[in-house]
């Protein structure tokens, strides 16, 4: 799918948004630093993955550093994307966000009507409590669906679970959020395998917002859908997005998906954040020699140009990272400080943040994004 050269992006859930167009540039500010705030601040978070030897003591061999040191926030009704090759650490990052997994180090902010819980402090009991305002749309909308249960049984799960309606209050629910995510009534007595995959992504959206949750976490939810659906879906998501006022992390290896549905992007490589800035600054001008390879990989439509890919090798084994820089093996821009020095994520001028030596005599003060 490829990305046209579109100079605006309409607002997040406007009808009739055209798949493909471009955010606006222009805006430099870091859209953390407006007035509000974060819907959610992570700060240092990092999960490492012990490897054990053989042997009866089974001494500790190794560590995978999945995820290392990342930080971002999220404001409320924003979406932030994070991209990067399978094994960058996306899943992982994000995973670990809604306690899937306890983080091994560092802070997950999370605003409640409560105040700011740190999850990555709270027992899983208060986890539990906070379950319906962080949701979930996955990958494959086949195999995240219960095929012994009907729509309307999936979708109305998340408020029999949680005490929340039951009756003939519990049928209305599910059909309202039926309807909002395109489907008919009579579509919840059926099973999953009686619909088409985009028919079962939109379960999976309706299920994700029924408890309408102020964070929602979309893990590549278009990847696995016809082409020809994929818009339809992404259009949904924006729509429904604008009508709950949902924030959205959202993880995808297609760029022109990402350019037209994120805010903000984050890059990561090799479990860390490597660049971090708007979309519309990122796409116009990326600063890390690994952003500028993943959009060289981009398909342009024009013949003429076709792939312009730099990006050769495979991806950093986390459980065995290179010195200095871990995309230094790979980079064409390699010099003398990248295979002995770790960049650090520096905040530049223009408020995105780069983790470059490239970069770092233009490092300016501040937190960045």
């Amino acid at each position: 799918m490829s990305m046209d050269n579109g100079t605006e992006r309409p607002a997040p859930g406007s009808s009739g948004a055209q798949y493909g167009t471009a955010p606006p540039g222009g805006d430099e500010e870091d859209s953390a630093s407006k007035e509000g705030t974060p819907l959610l601040e992570v700060d240092g978070l990092c999960k490492y993955f012990p490897i054990h030897g053989t042997g009866v003591l089974r001494h500790r061999a190794a560590v995978v550093r999945a995820v290392d040191d990342v930080s971002f926030r999220l404001m409320p009704g924003e979406t932030v994307g994070l991209v990067g090759e399978s094994g960058s650490g996306k899943t992982t990052t994000v995973r670990t966000i809604l306690r899937a997994l306890r983080p091994s180090r560092g802070k997950v902010l999370f605003r409640t009507n409560d105040g700011v819980q740190d999850l990555a402090q709270l027992g899983e009991r208060r986890i539990k409590a906070l379950r319906p305002r962080m949701q979930m749309i996955f990958q494959d909308p086949f195999s995240s669906l219960n095929p012994r249960m009907t729509a309307g049984a999936i979708v109305g799960e998340p408020l029999v679970v949680n005490r929340l309606a039951r009756g003939s209050e519990l049928r209305d629910r599910v059909a309202d959020m039926l309807a909002r995510v395109g489907l008919e009534s009579q579509h919840a007595m059926r099973y999953p395998h009686a619909f088409s995959g985009g028919q079962r992504q939109r379960i999976g959206i309706a299920r994700a917002l029924i408890l309408r949750p102020s964070l929602v976490v979309a893990d590549e939810p278009v990847s696995a859908l016809d082409v020809s659906v994929q818009a339809q879906v992404i259009n949904l998501l924006m729509d429904l997005q604008q009508e709950f006022g949902v924030a959205y992390i959202f993880m995808a290896h297609d760029l022109s998906v990402v350019r037209h549905i994120c805010d903000r992007v984050g890059v990561m490589y090799a479990g860390r954040i490597v660049e971090f800035a708007q979309t519309a600054v990122l796409f116009a001008d990326p600063k890390h020699p690994y952003t500028k390879a993943l959009i060289s990989a981009v398909p342009n439509p024009d013949p003429d140009i076709g792939m312009q890919s730099v990006l050769s090798g495979e991806v950093a084994d986390p459980a065995d990272l290179p010195t200095g820089c871990a995309f230094h093996p790979r980079c064409v821009e390699c010099f003398s400080p990248c295979p002995h020095i770790v960049p650090e994520l520096n905040v530049m001028p223009d408020g995105r943040r780069v983790a470059c030596h490239l970069h770092a005599e233009d490092a300016r003060t501040g937190d960045g994004l």
